[in-house]
Order: C-alpha cells, then sequence, then structure tokens
C-alpha cells in the first residue's frame, strides 16, 4: 500500500495551495481518507477526513471554512484544497486511509495507512 502526498510549497499569507493524494495497493472507495499536520515542535493533528464514497466531511474548526476535502474514486486520489492560508498552517501534512468511518478518524483512530508528508509553509 502506498499514499503519495504532493502539491506543498511556500506560499503567501491570504493564498492557496492543492494537496493530492494518490493511493495505491487497496480498493480506495472501500476507505476513509484523511488528511493530518504536524507543525514544528507539536503533536501531529487532525485535519480533515472524507467518508468512503465522499458523503461525509468531517475538519478541524481550525480549517473549517477555509480547507475542503474531496476524492476521486475514480482516480484513486484524494485532495486537499486550502484557502485563506494562515502562518499558523505552516506544517508538514499527512494523508491517511483507513477501513473506519469519517468520525472516527477525525477523533485519531483509524488510520491504518500513511503516506510521506508534503510541507506546507506559509509566509505572513
Amino acid at each position: 500500500v502506498q499514499l503519495q502526498a504532493s502539491g506543498g510549497g511556500l506560499v503567501q499569507a491570504g493564498g492557496s495551495l492543492r494537496l493530492s493524494c494518490a493511493v495505491s495497493g487497496l480498493t480506495f472507495s472501500s476507505y476513509t481518507v484523511g488528511w493530518f499536520r504536524q507543525a514544528p515542535g507539536k503533536e501531529r493533528e487532525f485535519v480533515a477526513a472524507i467518508s468512503r464514497i465522499g458523503g461525509s466531511t468531517y475538519y478541524a474548526d481550525s480549517v473549517n471554512g477555509r480547507f475542503t476535502i474531496s476524492r476521486d474514486n475514480a482516480k484513486n486520489t484524494a485532495f486537499l484544497q486550502m484557502n485563506s492560508l494562515k502562518p499558523e498552517d505552516t506544517a508538514v501534512y499527512y494523508c491517511a486511509a483507513g477501513p473506519s468511518t469519517a468520525q472516527r478518524m477525525s477523533m485519531g483512530y483509524g488510520m491504518d495507512y500513511w503516506g510521506e508528508g508534503t510541507q506546507v509553509t506559509v509566509s505572513s
């Protein structure tokens, strides 16, 4: 199983980035997908999760209204559209997949597979 996150970079505050998570080695449509992030000196935290067919989404309060998670099951890829970025969004972003629900993933459970992270840096 491989999860490959991409799309990170350096952006000014107020800007946008779109992260992608390409998944292989499993039946993508059978797995919930989530995004997590870890800033320097901090623990990894939940950002967003989407259910198997995209009917349910969950967001951390800190990103709700600015970030949008989506998925394309035909392309085995999940996305995180990040708008109105703030310096405090600076972190390494990771995608994860698991067989549980998006709600449980939002509580920190059920992440069976992790990808390598992609760095997002927001300058002020």
